[in-house]
């Protein structure tokens, strides 16, 4: 019996300390090409934590990892709604495909929250549509104070009345109202900032009672920061006209704008760490994007380094530019087990003795089959007699990597392998592969190791050179003339022997 209590404390304990969140859901109408993805909200690496496929019937289903209870980003066919999730949770949700963000049913677990979120945010709507942010900053101070303490209030009494109606828990309703304090934060900073032109009163300076009033809306400072991306927004609004004047006196010619806010930020001792940390890595993240230099890479890398100060902040930040950047030249690829048609194992590190082109592909890329296979043939006819090529599917199933493969890449010379479980796969995180990487392609030398930065667009003048340098054979140079047509590859003379037209950009 005791042994058997244990047990049953333990499932407690175990159920109630749970991460996973269970997502069930259908959109009518939905498109098998079309994915659902979650991104936590808060964060600042924003990346998807799950990726989920859509059957013909609109029907999807999956599970993740939350990092934290709190707002999640779920996007699908390129929209986007915020919805708030716990650990343990059951996500229920179903609708048209044709009226999402705008319309849809939460059921299960997380209903009472979202209905929550949903009724607030439909009162929110209608509200702010009857103000006039225009004549609000052109007011006087204290009818414009007035008028911002009105709003909250009316607000926050929505708030609490949606909250009963819903049975909110505690925590999402304390969310609404930091994300309410951080929005009228922003409004009090409009006013601030542009209220002396609004009103043609170019002596304006902000009494103490206005000080007052920001200083009680910022409250937990901390709290609004790590949890409101709003607030970091209104945060570094309000730094904007220093900012500029500093990068017109200070920034360094061709400097990332990272590595200019990060000395601003030096200069700003008022400033806690922390701040510095989570406003330092929002303009870092504008800075990462595919395709940046070698030595642009290592400006941010050394940024992230010296700079920032929180673990946490420091190693999202650092997965999200191996996720940009992709694993190091001259690095062996990952050992991580993948699946041939026939069931037998393959793995990336086995390919050796000739330089290799991995393409990585799922078959719900946009355009895979128009755009990007015909080009892939050019290509690899052009260099098989020098390289070998290898193509890695992260379809879900192996069932739709076989009828993928078998009707994409036929007559394709090379290596078809399956990572099993797609892009939960260890060969997808090994490699920083995410649903917004793929199609993409990689270089390997004739040893196995990584011979080029990650590639989106078979057309990339740099694949291309990579490719001439591993085979040692010349890609021909465009002929001036040549145009490429709406994305995809345009009409193109017979390609003689050892001569390749240039490929057109693969979506």
């Amino acid at each position: 019996m005791k042994n058997y209590l244990l047990m049953l404390f333990v499932a407690i304990a175990t159920i109630s300390c749970s991460k996973k969140v269970e997502v069930k859901g259908n959109f009518a109408g939905g498109s098998p090409l079309e994915r659902i993805e979650f991104v936590e909200a808060s964060g600042v690496a924003t990346l998807p934590l799950v990726n989920m496929g859509v059957d013909a019937k609109g029907s999807f289903s999956g599970s993740f990892d939350a990092p934290k209870d709190g707002m999640y980003i779920m996007s699908y066919a390129g929209k986007t709604a915020m919805v708030y999730l716990k650990g343990g949770q059951t996500f229920n949700i179903s609708g048209k495909a044709e009226n999402f963000p705008n319309q849809f049913t939460i059921t299960g677990d997380a209903k009472k929250n979202n209905d929550f979120l949903l009724e607030v945010q439909k009162f929110i709507q209608t509200y702010a549509a009857k103000i006039n942010v225009g004549e609000l900053v052109a007011k006087d101070e204290a009818n414009f104070l007035k008028e911002a303490d009105k709003i909250k209030t009316d607000i926050e009494k929505n708030i609490d009345a949606s909250a009963k109606n819903t049975s909110a828990d505690s925590e999402v309703v304390k969310w609404k109202k930091d994300e309410l304090n951080a929005s009228i934060l922003g409004l009090m900073n409009q006013y601030e900032t542009n209220h002396a032109q609004a009103a043609q009163d170019v002596a304006y300076k902000p009494s103490q009672k206005f000080k007052d009033a920001v200083k009680k809306l910022e409250g937990d400072s901390d709290r609004l920061l790590k949890e409101q991306p709003i607030y970091r927004n209104y945060l570094l609004g309000k730094l904007s006209p220093e900012i500029q004047t500093f990068s017109t006196t200070n920034k360094k010619e061709g400097e990332l704008p990272s590595s200019m806010f990060s000395r601003f930020l030096d200069t700003k001792k008022d400033l806690s760490q922390i701040t510095k940390d989570y406003l330092l890595a929002y303009v870092i993240g504008g800075d990462l994007a595919p395709g940046m230099t070698a030595e642009h890479a290592a400006a941010v890398a050394n940024t992230i380094k010296d700079k920032i100060k929180d673990a946490g902040i420091k190693k999202d930040l650092e997965h999200l530019q191996f996720v940009i950047s992709g694993p190091k030249i001259g690095e062996a690829v990952p050992t991580a087990k993948l699946i041939k048609q026939d069931g037998s194992d393959f793995k990336l590190a086995d390919v050796k003795g000739k330089p290799t082109l991995v393409m990585f592909y799922a078959s719900w890329n946009p355009y895979i089959s128009e755009a990007t296979i015909p080009v892939l043939k050019e290509v690899a006819n052009f260099y098989k007699s020098k390289m070998d090529f290898t193509y890695v599917n992260f379809d879900d199933t192996k069932d739709q990597f076989i009828k993928t493969s078998n009707a994409m890449l036929k007559g394709l010379p090379g290596n078809n392998a399956y990572a099993d479980g797609g892009l939960n796969s260890q060969v997808a995180k090994d490699l920083g592969l995410y649903g917004f990487k793929l199609p993409s392609f990689v270089v390997l030398d004739k040893d196995g190791k990584i011979a080029s930065r990650f590639f989106n667009n078979l057309g990339d003048p740099e694949l291309i050179t990579a490719l001439d340098k591993v085979s040692g054979l010349k890609a021909p140079t465009a002929q001036p003339q040549a145009q490429l047509q709406n994305d995809l590859l345009a009409p193109q003379p017979q390609a003689q022997q050892q001569q390749a037209p240039q490929p057109a950009p693969a979506k």
